[in-house]
C-alpha cells in the first residue's frame, strides 16, 4: 500500500492499554487515537504531553479527538460554550493532528445516563441530520484554529512543545516553535469561572536572550501585548484561551 498508495493514512482506532497501542504504531501505523479525551487537569496534560514527545515520539503519531461516536467526554457534559472551546483550542494546538465528531460543534452533551460517556440519542443508532448554521454555535472557532494551524509550523509539531509555569492550577500555557516561528497558547481549564494569573516564560527554552521583550499576538481576537519573562492573563468562559504568535517587540 505504501508503494502503490503513499498518500494513504492509516490510522490506528484503538483506545486500549498502552502497549497495545505503542505496538500499533511500531509496526506502522501512521496515527493513533490517544488518552486526550480523558485528560483535563493541567498535571494530566503536562504528563500525558510529556510521554507523547519524549520517548513515544519515534513511533507513535497521535490524534487528538476532542470526542467520537463512543465517547461523550465528561469535561463538556455540562454544556457551556466555554468547555468546547477550550478542549478545542487544546485539542488543535497541543498535537499535530486533532479530530471533532459530528455534534461537537453544536454542543451536544446530554449523556445516556449520568456518570457515563455515551450521547443520549446516539448517531450509532439512529440518523441525525443536524443544521450547522444554527446561531452561536463552534463553527468559527474551529475555523479560526485551522487558519492559525495553516499558517504557523510550529503547530505541525510534536517535540518542540515546552510547558511554562503559571501560579494558576487552572491555567496551563506552553509553546511551540519551528525556527524563528513561534506560538504561545494559554488556556483556562475552569470553564464556569474566570481565572486569571501569572505566565512565567522560560525565554532561554525559546532561543530568545533573558532580557528580551516581547510582542504577543492573539490570533484569535487580535489583540496585542507586550510581555517580558512574565505576562498576566484574565481568562473569562467567554475568552478561555489565547493562541499567540511570539515576536520582539
Amino acid at each position: 500500500m505504501r508503494a502503490s498508495h503513499p498518500d494513504v493514512v492509516f490510522l490506528a482506532e484503538a483506545f486500549t492499554r498502552p502497549e497495545m497501542m505503542h505496538a500499533l504504531g511500531k509496526i506502522g501505523f501512521h496515527q493513533s487515537y490517544t488518552y486526550f479525551t480523558w485528560r483535563n487537569t493541567k498535571e494530566e496534560l503536562e504528563t500525558y504531553l510529556g510521554e507523547l514527545s519524549g520517548d513515544m515520539a519515534p513511533f507513535y503519531r497521535p490524534n487528538f479527538w476532542v470526542n467520537t461516536p463512543d465517547i461523550n467526554p465528561t469535561f463538556t457534559q455540562s454544556g457551556a460554550p466555554s468547555a468546547f472551546a477550550i478542549r478545542a483550542v487544546l485539542a488543535a494546538t497541543l498535537s499535530p493532528s486533532w479530530g471533532v465528531y459530528s455534534g461537537f460543534e453544536l454542543y451536544e452533551h446530554e449523556p445516556l445516563r449520568q456518570g457515563g460517556e455515551e450521547y443520549l440519542n446516539s448517531e450509532k443508532f439512529e440518523y441525525r441530520p443536524r443544521n450547522y448554521h444554527t446561531p452561536g454555535n463552534l463553527s468559527v472557532l474551529i475555523g479560526t484554529l485551522n487558519a492559525v494551524r495553516h499558517r504557523h509550523a510550529a503547530l505541525h509539531s510534536l517535540r518542540t512543545i515546552h510547558f511554562h509555569q503559571t501560579n494558576n492550577s487552572e491555567i496551563i500555557a506552553f509553546t511551540k516553535a519551528d525556527g524563528d516561528d513561534r506560538v504561545l497558547v494559554v488556556c483556562s481549564l475552569n470553564p464556569h469561572a474566570t481565572v486569571e494569573g501569572e505566565v512565567y516564560l522560560d525565554l532561554g527554552a525559546l532561543g530568545l536572550p533573558v532580557e528580551s521583550l516581547l510582542r504577543i499576538t492573539d490570533e484569535i481576537t487580535g489583540a496585542a501585548f507586550t510581555w517580558g519573562s512574565t505576562g498576566f492573563v484574565r481568562l473569562p468562559p467567554a475568552s478561555p484561551a489565547h493562541v499567540a504568535s511570539i515576536g520582539l517587540a
